[in-house]
């Protein structure tokens, strides 16, 4: 190895600890733009061939302007990884803990999301701590589609 060189200087962000964070913290995600591509890699992922996902004259039988993007797809829109906060905890992270979502809009294709998480909860414990997010997803209209909680456990600073 490389006299000097660590891999820890690339990372781009400074490392958190769980004593680091506050409540009240926001993680906005990058936006997307649900296509046509997200429910077919959906329906590979997931199995899931109901008429509403993947058939527009079934969707526009039943009221809507197209087809409609599947729960679990939305959600995973609200996935840490497309943001900051993973990077600031690559040290620290022991684990995702929990996840819980409510659907409260449709989504459908062409749809743009915009994903955020904040921290609204921070339970320490003896070397680690719990942080809770609220996950929110707005559509393009500025409607809240979903909004839930995601838990993480994070170690406490070493000593």
């Amino acid at each position: 190895m490389s006299e000097g060189w660590t891999r820890a200087a690339h990372r781009g962000v400074p490392q958190r600890w769980f004593e680091d964070f506050s409540v009240g913290e926001r993680y906005a995600q990058p936006s997307r733009t649900v296509t046509g591509a997200n429910f077919a890699a959906f329906q590979v992922v997931s199995g899931d061939n109901h008429e509403s996902h993947y058939d527009i004259e079934y969707c526009r039988e039943h009221g809507h302007a197209d087809l409609l993007a599947h729960g679990l797809q939305v959600n995973c829109f609200t996935a840490a990884g497309a943001g900051q906060f993973p990077h600031e905890v690559s040290e620290s992270l022991v684990a995702f803990l929990e996840q819980s979502s409510k659907f409260l809009k449709p989504v459908v294709r062409g749809d743009t999301l915009y994903p955020a998480l904040e921290i609204v909860e921070l339970t320490p414990q003896r070397t680690t701590g719990v942080i809770a997010m609220r996950a929110t997803i707005h559509n393009q209209r500025g409607e809240l589609v979903l909004e839930g909680e995601h838990r993480y456990l994070i170690r406490k600073r070493p000593a």
